[in-house]
């Protein structure tokens, strides 16, 4: 490792940053994290983590911020913060006045739809896709709700599997379908790769739809940047936002926020509204931070209110851990890539099911796969089947990932969908094969236990409490 750089008030350059030494991919990378030697994390999707040195880099910022605060918070952090957003853009291939940070995908997604101003004729819809991540969903029915429902849903309710073209198909049809009823289809709101299930969208596809049927596209990209290849170039959407702090290996919670300059004019205000937002009518408002030759959008998300920000600007150093450690985005996704299909596909083995996926293997093609559990919905038991009644179908898949985590000290997500027991696994450069496998006789033994009813005995789990 390089030596330790001390940072001072005024130095706001990252050029003497350190070298970091290349290492393998695998439990060899275990070292440069901060994971309990104990738990296997096969769940990096929900929450990501991040190396040791950047949790100290991040350390020193803070150290900086403390040493003189007017100085940090005034200054130096708006020049640290623009090597990074510049950092950000270039790693998807984007303008830098076209990006800006914000807290996380969620924040990004109530920006846009908080910021669009919907008209008076109660036509306007939002259109997303049945598993959409559930705080997206509650945001577009919060929308509507606040705006008297001049603005209102449509939902898209996809079957999986289902291959690439039949969903493009589905979502064409839904626009149309929407114009037919005598609505307008204003904007409309898909994942990369979505939460539950983990599964890779067509999203450029989606993209190319909106712009032929000139719907606006909002691309909500919590598993994106680190995880899938994004170029904002080719892609080309209207609103697109990525968290960072999941698979780039950026603290938490920072993600990126793309808005072309073209449509900037629609994001009137960040989230929550602060100093840099320029009202219409009153002109005279002070603002206390010093003047900036940024573009009013930028401007707007530079400085939303007093927080800790120094994960923004470690944004940098993450991405040349990732370069000289790793080998750069290409060597790392396509391993955890690949790690998730083959060990989905060895867990699935195990457990005498199967993994969710289309005959052209699209949806796995990120680094997140979905086994199905050996754990059957049935009203009366089945002879030599693990079986749990649908009432309890929630309140198991709950005990199960509790137990799991707390208990069996595995990071795994279980959930009930379409009618099964499936569970989420990440692949990444900390894991191996055999971290699959082991993980998979203990689901084994866990559907046992809860066909057996062992989580009705677990009273916040039981029925009506799921």
């Amino acid at each position: 490792m390089g030596e330790h750089i001390e940072l001072k008030m005024g130095e706001v350059s990252l050029d003497n940053a350190p070298e970091y030494e290349s290492t393998s991919f695998g439990k060899e990378m275990l070292k440069h994290f901060l994971i309990d030697p104990a738990y296997r994390n096969l769940n990096h999707g929900s929450f990501g983590t991040f190396p040791r040195v950047i949790r100290d880099k991040q350390r020193e910022y803070q150290a900086l911020c403390e040493s003189g605060p007017d100085v940090f918070m005034r200054y130096d952090y708006f020049k640290f913060l623009q090597e990074n957003r510049a950092a950000a853009a270039k790693i998807i291939n984007s303008p830098p006045e076209a990006v800006v940070l914000v807290p996380n995908a969620t924040t990004g997604v109530n920006t846009v739809l908080r910021n669009i101003v919907w008209n008076y004729h109660g036509k306007d819809e939002i259109i997303y896709f049945r598993h959409i991540y559930g705080a997206c969903l509650k945001t577009v029915e919060y929308v509507c709700e606040a705006n008297h429902n001049i603005v209102n849903p449509r939902e898209i309710v996809v079957h999986y599997p289902m291959e690439d073209e039949d969903l493009l198909w589905l979502f064409r049809q839904t626009i149309q379908a929407s114009r037919a009823e005598g609505k307008n289809p204003r904007i409309a709101i898909f994942d990369t790769v979505s939460s539950l299930p983990g599964l890779r969208m067509p999203f450029e596809g989606l993209t190319k739809i909106c712009k032929e049927e000139g719907v606006l596209s909002l691309i909500d990209g919590a598993h994106g940047i680190g995880h899938v290849h994004i170029d904002m170039t080719t892609l080309d959407p209207d609103f697109f936002v990525s968290n960072v702090h999941k698979w780039l290996y950026v603290p938490r919670g920072c993600a990126v926020f793309y808005v072309p300059v073209k449509n900037q004019h629609m994001i009137r205000s960040s989230l929550p509204t602060s100093h840099g937002f320029e009202p219409r009518i009153t002109s005279n408002i002070r603002n206390p931070l010093p003047p900036t030759s940024t573009s009013n959008f930028l401007n707007s998300f530079e400085f939303v209110g007093t927080m800790d920000c120094t994960n923004y600007i470690v944004v940098k150093d993450s991405i040349r851990w990732r370069e000289q450690v790793c080998g750069g985005e290409k060597a790392i996704i396509n391993y955890t890539t690949k790690l998730a299909k083959e060990g989905g596909k060895a867990v699935a083995k195990i457990l005498g099911t199967k993994i969710l996926d289309n005959t052209s293997e699209t949806l796995t093609n990120c680094s997140l796969v979905n086994v199905l559990l050996p754990l059957r919905i049935s009203e009366t038991k089945i002879e030599g089947v693990d079986t749990v009644k649908n009432e309890n179908a929630l309140a198991a898949a709950a005990w199960m990932q509790h137990t799991l985590i707390t208990v069996e000290r595995i990071g795994i997500t279980v959930y009930f969908f379409q009618g099964q027991f499936w569970t989420r696994m990440s692949g990444q450069i900390y894991l191996e094969l055999s971290d699959f496998e082991k993980t998979a006789h203990a689901l084994k033994k866990m559907c046992e236990r809860a066909g057996n009813g062992e989580f009705l005995e677990a009273g916040k789990y039981g029925k009506g409490n799921s």
